[in-house]
């Protein structure tokens, strides 16, 4: 059965970024240490890459090789407000100095990449808090090698409904008036 792959720019800690392909999922190879990923490159070549040397790997729509400082156009590296989507609000701070902020999945989803002792899968902000048809990144990993730290700043969860207040039972009518 085929691999389904998707567009990726692999952002390095030092270096530009490298445009390519990866699986949705399970792209780590730990068999011989150290940990690897194959990057299908444009030009059909996989490359090896260490996944010590990687800061994050954005999922994204189109590959922007024209814009040579941010073609991932994560055009916010934070929330501005509380953001709508369900998850755990995140703050990382990678090896480089730099923050970034994303939502983490409040599924068993959340726990592959630490069973693993990969990484996280974050939904970045966007403009609207929500998906933004002017972004390009679908989602990041970010490697647990490139991060210096994490803050989880909440849990965002929806609304419950409030609970229906239950119908007063009406009266039994007396059989003898």
């Amino acid at each position: 059965m085929a691999l389904s792959r998707k567009k990726v720019l692999v952002r390095p800690l030092t270096g530009p970024p490298r445009a390519g392909y990866l699986p949705a999922s399970a792209f780590v190879h730990h068999s011989p240490p150290p940990s690897v990923i194959d990057l299908l490159d444009l030009s059909s070549h996989t490359l090896t890459l260490p996944f010590a040397e990687i800061k994050h790997i954005a999922f994204v729509r189109d590959f922007n090789l024209d814009d040579p400082t941010d073609p991932e156009r994560l055009s916010r590296r934070a929330f501005l407000t509380r953001p709508r989507s369900e998850g755990l609000w995140l703050r990382l701070t990678f090896l480089t100095g730099d923050l970034l902020e994303g939502l983490a999945p409040l599924d068993l989803s959340l726990l592959d990449g630490l069973i693993e002792d990969a990484g996280l899968f974050l939904t970045p902000p966007t403009l609207s808090g929500m998906a933004d048809a002017r972004t390009n990144t679908h989602r990041l990993f970010v490697p647990r090698t490139a991060i210096a730290s994490l803050q989880i700043l909440a849990v965002v969860t929806t609304p419950s409904r409030p609970k229906p207040t239950p119908a007063k039972p009406e009266p039994e009518p007396s059989l003898f008036p």
